[in-house]
C-alpha cells in the first residue's frame, strides 16, 4: 500500500506545477471517527519514512506559497484531527504534535503561539464533544479549498504529523479522507 502511495505521491510531485481546483466545497456525510481504513499502517516502515519524507519536500517546495491565515488555521484543525481521531489526546501525544508542529519547516511561516492556540483550541473541542468539534474543524479545514496548493498541503501536513510515529492509524486515515472531502479533494490522491 505505501508503494502505492509514493508512487502516487511522485506522480503528484512531478505534475506539482500543473495543479488545477477540484471544483467546489464537497459536504461529507460520515458515519463516526472510528471507521476502518484501508491498512495502510501495515507495510514496512521504510516505504512510510519515505513518503513521508517526500510529502516534507514537497511542502519545503511550496513553502513561500503558504503563508496564508487559511493554511494556518486549516493546518491546525488538521492536526487536531489526526490526533484526536482515535478520541483522546494523551498529554504527552499532545505535547508530541505541538512540537512537530513548532518545528514544521512551513509551518515556521506563523509564530509558535498562533499554532498552539489554534491546535489545542480545536484539541479541547474535540475532547470536549466530538461530534461537534469534528464539525468546526472540517469547516475550518474547508476554508483552505480556495487554493488547490494550500489545500493539498493541507492533506499533506495532516498525513506528515500522522506518520510521525510511524503508524498512519486506521482512525487518522479516516480523518484525512474527511479533510480531502472537506476540501473538494479526491481521497485516493493521497492514497487513503
Amino acid at each position: 500500500m505505501w508503494d502505492r502511495i509514493k508512487d502516487q505521491a511522485k506522480n503528484l510531485q512531478q505534475s506539482q506545477g500543473n495543479r488545477g481546483t477540484s471544483g467546489g466545497q464537497a459536504p461529507y456525510a460520515g458515519q463516526g471517527h472510528a471507521q476502518q481504513g484501508h491498512g495502510a499502517g501495515s507495510s514496512s516502515g521504510g516505504s512510510k519514512a519515505q513518503l513521508i519524507g517526500l510529502f516534507k519536500s514537497q511542502l519545503a517546495s511550496v513553502k513561500t506559497e503558504l503563508k496564508s491565515g487559511a493554511y494556518r488555521d486549516a493546518s491546525m484543525a488538521m492536526c487536531a484531527l489526526v490526533a484526536a481521531a482515535d478520541g483522546q489526546v494523551e498529554q504527552a501525544e499532545r505535547q508530541r504534535v505541538e512540537e512537530l508542529i513548532v518545528n514544521n519547516e512551513v509551518l515556521q511561516n506563523f509564530p509558535a503561539d498562533q499554532l498552539r492556540q489554534r491546535f489545542n483550541q480545536h484539541v479541547d473541542r474535540l475532547l470536549t464533544n466530538f461530534e461537534a468539534g469534528r464539525a468546526e474543524a472540517l469547516q475550518v479545514i474547508a476554508k483552505a479549498a480556495k487554493k488547490p496548493a494550500e489545500a493539498r498541503a493541507v492533506i499533506q501536513t495532516g498525513i506528515v504529523v500522522a506518520g510521525a510515529d510511524g503508524h498512519f492509524e486506521p482512525s487518522e486515515q479516516y480523518a484525512v479522507r474527511e479533510a480531502c472531502v472537506a476540501l473538494g479533494l479526491s481521497p485516493a490522491e493521497f492514497g487513503v
